[in-house]
């Protein structure tokens, strides 16, 4: 994790951080599948055959790839969830269309939401304008119930041991496209680098 950082850090020109997002973070076979290719091949299968996706474009991202947390500074444990970013604009619009009804509920006031639900919920639009589809992020309210129970159900049965990917509990939210998940890895990695320097700084 610390030769990670120092190596981020050194990295002056948008087009070395690009290279160091792909290599480091978007390619390759993650910590938690490390020597197992066969099985994060099942996974992603899965994955895709639910959403009928193309494989390749299920990914894992975080601390599960990294096998550290670099945002955290913390290593992968058994605590740690696995991130999947699942790269589809089918799937995002469909996410997108199904809160239409929602939104006009409650832009016409005939919908009692807590204010808790609706900071979730204007989160929840926050990474959709980034082109990130959360539906962790969905509002207990949210009316479009299939969409959350089928989600939810999903990825809880791939969760602690009942898949390949082992004893840990599996997350998920859609991108709309590879530039979208590659845009908001560069801004993560960003972030990064400018707190290593105002440390430096101070």
């Amino acid at each position: 994790m610390e030769q990670y950082i120092e190596t981020l850090c050194s990295l002056n020109e948008k087009a070395d951080l690009l290279d160091f997002c792909r290599k480091k973070i978007l390619h390759g076979t993650p910590f938690v599948f490390r020597d197992r290719e066969d099985d994060y091949y099942e996974f992603r299968k899965k994955i895709a055959n639910e959403f009928k996706i193309d494989f390749h474009n299920v990914l894992i991202t975080g601390s599960g790839k990294l096998g550290f947390s670099p945002h955290k500074l913390k290593e992968f444990d058994m605590e740690s969830d696995i991130d999947v970013a699942i790269i589809s604009s089918k799937l995002y619009e469909e996410i997108m269309n199904s809160i239409v009804s929602y939104q006009m509920e409650l832009r016409d006031n005939r919908m009692a939401v807590t204010s808790r639900e609706i900071e979730r919920y204007h989160k929840f639009l926050e990474y959709g304008a980034i082109g990130w589809m959360r539906p962790d992020l969905l509002p207990s309210s949210f009316t479009i119930k299939d969409l959350r129970e089928r989600w939810f159900n999903f990825f809880d049965s791939l969760s602690n041991g009942r898949s390949e990917v082992g004893n840990y509990k599996v997350t998920a939210g859609a991108f709309k496209s590879y530039w979208h998940l590659e845009n908001y890895t560069m801004s993560g990695l960003e972030k990064i680098q400018n707190r290593y320097k105002i440390k430096e700084i101070s």
